[in-house]
């Protein structure tokens, strides 16, 4: 049987009693599962044909056909890289995956209403599924957002709770709600990775029931980097891969803690930076990213902010429409490519996590138009 684990100090708490952290806000993961193989594939287009991967299966999974996104083959400057298009989700962000699978869990243990700290992606997830599933949400994001990033949620129904001050007191100020309301957190809560981590299930479907050779991720707190490691590391316990595939954070230069780690390179204050969505100055799991990375033999990327606009520009340029903060996942790739750090002959796939549509004022400035 699972259990919640803290990775830290080995401690575990069952799965039965709803919990978002340990008993001293330790953030969590599961005890090792065993992984599956591809008899163990249901005949659903959703992330839910992985369910056996997971250490619960409810009785009615909240589900909008995320997941199942294509994988295409794209020219990226000198190399040819495969695409993982994970905007092709309802809310048009990667944190679907996530969403679907915490607030079915929080469901089935008759949680009703969930709190969320986020002004972009992930409150929109957690804001749509709540919806689809009947569940209310409130969401959290600091006084000085701009409106337009709470429409979508505000759309699917949910309760908007300005916060004065930043960010981080933005996620403070969660986390002292949660004694009222539960916290399911896209950051906290173990069962959000275990919806990323199908996102490992799924390349290794896509490729033929295999792993690439590398896997380029657009890094914030490190949710994808860890769900792909966690995926990966139980289909090589199942026997189903021969390795992990090398995973690589990419963070931007003004606000990488993960990348400068992983690099050996002094912390550094956090700046402004065009690619929003990976701009976490304090990630609760960096000693777990870092593992992830180790253990991959992967490692870590910096970008500028020029190399982001340029990589953001030239995929809309072709078609791909997709925000700054995952395209820099892209310019990443040219830069291992040039570094010798990855090869042209590996199977390499880049992660584009969300719809450029959501940043529709940063496209705006790169193009000096007025909206």
């Amino acid at each position: 049987m699972a259990s919640y684990l803290d990775p830290r100090s080995g401690r575990t708490w069952p799965l039965d009693t709803p919990r978002w952290c340990g008993d001293a806000r330790e953030p969590l993961l599961l005890t090792p599962l065993p992984g599956i193989s591809r008899d163990d594939i249901a005949p659903v287009r959703s992330i839910w044909r992985y369910a056996a991967a997971l250490p619960f299966l409810p009785a009615a999974p909240i589900t909008m056909g995320e997941g199942c996104t294509p994988l295409v083959e794209m020219r990226l400057g000198e190399g040819t890289a495969l695409a993982k298009c994970e905007w092709f989700m309802p809310t048009g962000s990667f944190k679907d995956r996530g969403a679907s699978v915490m607030l079915s869990l929080l469901r089935e243990q008759g949680v009703r209403a969930v709190l969320e700290d986020s002004s972009g992606n992930g409150g929109a997830a957690v804001s749509a599924y709540a919806a689809a599933g009947g569940m209310q949400a409130e969401i959290y994001v600091p006084a000085s957002t701009s409106p337009a990033k709470t429409v979508q949620s505000r759309a699917a129904g949910a309760s908007i709770t300005l916060v004065p001050g930043s960010r981080q007191d933005c996620a403070e100020a969660a986390e002292a709600a949660a004694e009222r309301i539960f916290y399911a957190s896209h950051n906290w809560h173990p069962f959000f990775l275990e919806g990323t981590k199908t996102l490992a299930y799924e390349l290794w479907e896509d490729l033929g029931f295999r792993a690439p050779d590398n896997v380029i991720v657009p890094c914030g707190a490190g949710s994808n980097v860890l769900g792909l490691w966690l995926g990966f590391t139980e289909l090589l316990r199942a026997g189903q891969v021969a390795k992990l595939p090398r995973i690589w954070a990419s963070q931007p230069a003004n606000c990488g803690p993960i990348a400068r780690a992983a690099l050996g390179l002094p912390e550094q204050e956090a700046r402004p930076t065009i690619a929003e969505g990976t701009a976490i100055a304090k990630p609760l799991r960096l000693p777990e990213c870092l593992r992830a990375l180790r253990e991959s033999e992967g490692g870590a990327v910096l970008t500028e902010e020029s190399e982001i606009a340029e990589a953001a520009l030239a995929l809309a340029r072709r078609g791909v429409y997709v925000e700054p903060t995952c395209a820099q996942a892209a310019a990443a790739f040219t830069k291992l490519l040039d570094q010798g750090r990855i090869a042209a002959r590996e199977t390499t796939v880049v992660l584009l996590t969300g719809t450029g549509l959501k940043a529709t004022p940063r496209f705006a400035e790169m193009l000096g138009v007025e909206i």
